[in-house]
């Protein structure tokens, strides 16, 4: 079979936002959303509490986005929803208040296509909320309800919020405040079918799926996806799948997933014993136990073994997301550490996604106070920011970075080097997790493609500080580069 992934997500680079905590702006006609009481932007998120971002604010901060660099968002959900993280969706077909309705919606996409940026929805397909219409009846209306069969109905009556009594329904992981859809029934699953056509055919960009593996009826994805690319076949399609996605990215299914185990991989060889493992959740995310440079590389070339390599270039490579703690807290905000993962991220296949507030060094632990509010100005950390900005500009200038193959080159102790190549264009990438400064011996044989000519042409493009003792001969590099740092090389 002939798989065929959105080329655009091979060069996107993707900022996730959790829009209750990214920014907020209130337009003259919609002067009523000052009105409504709000928590505090810099208390410390729960769950029930609102701060009231919405989608003008994210329009105020494109200028700021895109100067970054970031070319693609991927918003959690938007649509109406009793809850500030909006996974209890009461109606898939307007935008919630708060956010500024659909009208929010249709500027925030026609501005960010007017810059050539995407946006990728949250696409909440396993369960409603209570407050779901078709829910809602069987609440008021009992066995009589002509709705009855779209949910998983056990007996009666339904207990929707006295956790005392049985609720009598399923709910996704017994939270009954999720109603979980009978995906059986064939009026449900062409409700959702059509639910997802309709966004696309609005301009939206693409989908991500929340809890996609907990929809187990046989075909749903794969109709899904045909139904999506039939209305664009540029569309991304990528599911929250924490571990082995093996079973969903075959090419008749999902795009990608978010990567969890590149960031557990990179954490756990460039954060070591700093990991704070108090900071995850048992299950999921799990960046532990510490990696050397040879227990990484194998780890590595288990991903990129894993997935036929037109879906290795559309997943979505992550280091924490609105689900687990910051990176800057699951390392003990230890600098060095958070640099080395960002440069692994920027340079690895696939599009790197940065959670909102990472690049000015947020912190937050496990949700809700991973979703902190956006820091003002003053609290900006900005020489990461620039980091950040920096990096990120290398993956945009050398498309070896984006498309080209991957080959493990080094793992000695605590170093690591790959080299990426396209055609006879390639970068290395040399990371040094040691505390102490490490000499290195590189043989760039194995990028066959690029004559020895092309290197000795090539420049540092990122991290000239870090590296001493510099040579190139013919394909072999030796230097020394400097405790826990990293080097990106490039040919012109």
């Amino acid at each position: 079979m002939t798989i065929a992934t959105p080329d655009w997500v091979k060069h996107a680079v993707f900022y996730q936002i959790f829009p209750d905590s990214f920014a907020r702006m209130v337009p003259q006609h919609q002067q009523w959303l000052l009105d409504v009481p709000l928590q505090a932007w810099d208390a410390p998120p729960n769950v029930q509490e609102y701060k009231g971002g919405n989608l003008w604010g994210i329009i105020s901060q494109l200028d700021y986005l895109q100067d970054l660099g970031f070319t693609a968002l991927y918003l959690t959900p938007v649509f109406q929803s009793a809850c500030n993280h909006r996974y209890h969706t009461h109606d898939y077909y307007q935008v919630d208040p708060l956010l500024g309705g659909n009208e929010a919606l249709w500027s925030l996409r026609d501005e960010l296509h007017r810059r050539g940026m995407r946006l990728v929805l949250d696409g909440v397909f396993n369960h409603a909320s209570r407050g779901f219409f078709q829910f809602n009846d069987i609440l008021e209306q009992g066995p009589h309800s002509p709705w009855i069969h779209w949910f998983e109905v056990e007996n009666w009556p339904l207990s929707a919020y006295d956790g005392s009594l049985p609720a009598h329904y399923k709910s996704w992981v017994d939270n009954r405040a999720l109603p979980q859809f009978n995906h059986r029934n064939p009026a449900v699953r062409e409700y959702l079918m059509r639910v997802g056509e309709y966004w696309i055919s609005q301009g939206m960009d693409g989908w991500r799926l929340d809890v996609p593996f907990c929809i187990t009826e046989p075909g749903f994805w794969q109709e899904f996806r045909q139904r999506i690319k039939a209305v664009n076949p540029e569309a991304y399609i990528t599911g929250e799948i924490f571990g082995d996605a093996s079973a969903w990215l075959d090419g008749s299914q999902f795009d990608g997933v978010m990567n969890y185990p590149f960031g557990e991989a990179t954490l756990a060889f460039v954060g070591g014993d700093r990991v704070q493992l108090q900071h995850l959740p048992q299950d999921g995310f799990r960046p532990t136990p510490p990696l050397d440079a040879a227990g990484y590389g194998d780890a590595i070339q288990t991903l990129l073994h894993r997935h036929p390599w037109t879906i290795q270039q559309t997943q979505l490579n992550l280091l924490d997301s609105h689900d687990v703690a910051r990176v800057g807290s699951i390392l003990g905000g230890d600098r060095p550490s958070l640099i080395l993962a960002l440069i692994l991220l920027m340079t690895f296949p696939g599009a790197p996604c940065v959670f909102y507030g990472d690049e000015v060094g947020l912190m937050g632990v496990h949700e809700p106070d991973c979703r902190r509010g956006f820091p003002t100005p003053d609290q900006w950390d900005r020489s990461l920011q620039a980091t950040y900005h920096t990096l990120i500009q290398v993956r945009h200038r050398l498309e070896a970075l984006r498309t080209g193959t991957y080959e493990v080159l080094l793992t000695d102790g605590l170093v690591y080097g790959f080299g990426r190549s396209l055609g006879d264009r390639g970068a290395i990438v040399v990371i040094n997790g040691d505390t102490a400064a490490q000499s290195f011996r590189l043989d760039l044989s194995p990028l066959a493609d690029i004559a020895p000519g092309a290197w000795a042409g090539g420049a540092i493009a990122y991290g000239d500080e870090n590296i001493s003792g510099w040579d190139l001969q013919g394909s072999q590099i030796t230097g020394t580069l400097a405790a826990r740092s990293g080097l990106i090389y490039a040919t012109p």
